[in-house]
């Protein structure tokens, strides 16, 4: 992999998300908006939202860039357009790279503005330091990149690129701690819990927001960190040319 052909691909990836009016809406917009119509929604049981908010805060910008990155690599499979790029001296592991990059840049400005529209707008409170609550967040929505990487890999159409989601997202909305306690959870459930992404980025958030100890926090992140490095490098392993 040549690092000048990644940020090429990335620039590239970049340019033409600008270009997509409605994408960048989507990514930018839709996870404040997710996160205001949850608070409006408890808007007389600010409880509620303390105490669920930090793992909502967690969970739509993951599914957001979920939906975006996969069904957009995938877009560019269909078209023919990795195709043509395998007969530069462009690799797979080179696209991926680009992608993730672009990808992660575009998951850092949306994480940014979703933490400061829960903070300053919703009046989510956080114990612990702010910029901590911004990292979980970044690290979260780029998790949800990798994983759209991951699901586009395999995927041959945009409809089965969203049919990943019962299988790669909804298990960890229903055990990653959002809906229930992880500690709650009869054993077996708790034990699958242990190896879903999510369940450490729900358990990093609500540890910012509580003010634990700084290790509370970056335990969980690194392996956050660690399941973002295994489905990129994954998805430029099992990555076709072209789909039929």
């Amino acid at each position: 992999m040549r690092f000048s052909r990644t940020f090429a691909t990335a620039g590239r990836v970049l340019r033409q998300l600008s270009h997509d009016h409605r994408s960048v809406a989507l990514m930018l917009v839709a996870p404040s908006l997710l996160v205001g119509l949850f608070a409006w929604l408890f808007v007389d049981q600010d409880q509620v939202f303390q105490m669920v908010g930090p793992a909502i805060l967690a969970l739509f910008p993951f599914v957001v860039m979920f939906l975006i990155t996969s069904i957009t690599t995938l877009r560019e499979r269909r078209s023919g357009t990795l195709e043509r790029l395998m007969t530069t001296p462009l690799g797979k592991a080179d696209f991926i790279a680009g992608y993730a990059i672009a990808f992660a840049a575009a998951a850092i400005v949306q994480a940014l503005i979703t933490v400061a529209f829960a903070v300053y707008v919703c009046g989510l409170e956080v114990d612990g330091p702010l910029w901590q609550l911004g990292l979980v967040a970044v690290v979260d929505a780029v998790l949800g990149s990798a994983l759209g990487l991951l699901a586009s890999a395999f995927a041959r159409t945009e409809f089965q690129a969203v049919q990943f989601m019962p299988i790669i997202v909804f298990p960890q909305i229903l055990l990653g701690g959002i809906i229930m306690p992880r500690d709650q959870m009869p054993d077996a459930l708790y034990a699958i819990s242990d190896w879903l992404p999510l369940s450490y980025a729900v358990d990093a958030v609500n540890a910012v927001t509580a003010g634990d100890e700084e290790w509370e926090v970056y335990g969980p992140l690194l392996i956050v960190v660690a399941f973002v490095v295994g489905a990129v490098v994954l998805a430029s392993l099992t990555l076709r040319r072209r789909t039929p």
